[in-house]
């Protein structure tokens, strides 16, 4: 313990300006990655506006005074888990805006599958883990319901399996196992 006092005491100044650097950092870390999540920046694409007011209209949007945005389906709630999805699928999009033509509901519907797609098999590789950070140990009132839900308690399902069309325009329902093992869309 005295020769970790007389190390910093030695060399203070370097600690103190590392302290500050490191803190900075930090801050502005999370600064950034609250930015690139708030639903002002997923809504800064023209594309995205579709999806937006197909939130609006959802069940999911207005009921029980909450309002989710777009952060909240499709970011994984863990911080460092959000920063490894922007650092993997934020480039992808962003490409994906000029690679595609998007100026249109008629356009975007053009490519709807293929990005519902995505969504499905990152949410299923997430363990669907923005949705169990709102509904917390669901458990239907129908036997069927309770069936799927206890795949879902013993880790053979996720909440994506079974409820695709929610909240966007909707979409053929895939089996996204058989989709991810093939590398396609596996129509269910």
């Amino acid at each position: 313990m005295a020769r970790l006092r007389r190390f910093i005491r030695e060399r203070i100044g370097t600690v103190i300006v590392t302290a500050v650097i490191v803190s900075a950092l930090i801050f502005a870390g999370v600064r950034a990655e609250r930015h690139i999540s708030s639903y002002e920046f997923c809504v800064s694409c023209h594309s995205m506006s579709y999806p937006n007011a197909e939130t609006k209209k959802s069940s999911h949007y207005a009921r029980l005074g909450v309002n989710p945005t777009c952060k909240d389906c499709h970011l994984p709630p863990d911080f460092f888990k959000r920063i490894m999805a922007h650092l993997v699928d934020g480039p992808k999009d962003f490409v994906g805006e000029y690679r595609y033509d998007l100026g249109t509901k008629e356009d975007f519907g053009k490519h709807r599958a293929a990005f519902a797609h995505t969504a499905r098999i990152t949410l299923k590789k997430r363990d669907s883990s923005p949705c169990r950070a709102c509904h917390k140990d669901p458990w239907p009132a129908s036997e069927y319901g309770q069936s799927k839900h206890r795949l879902l308690r013993e880790g053979k399902a996720t909440c994506i399996d079974c409820h695709q069309n929610l909240v966007h325009e909707w979409v053929p329902e895939e089996d996204l196992d058989k989709g991810i093992k093939e590398g396609r869309i596996v129509p269910r």
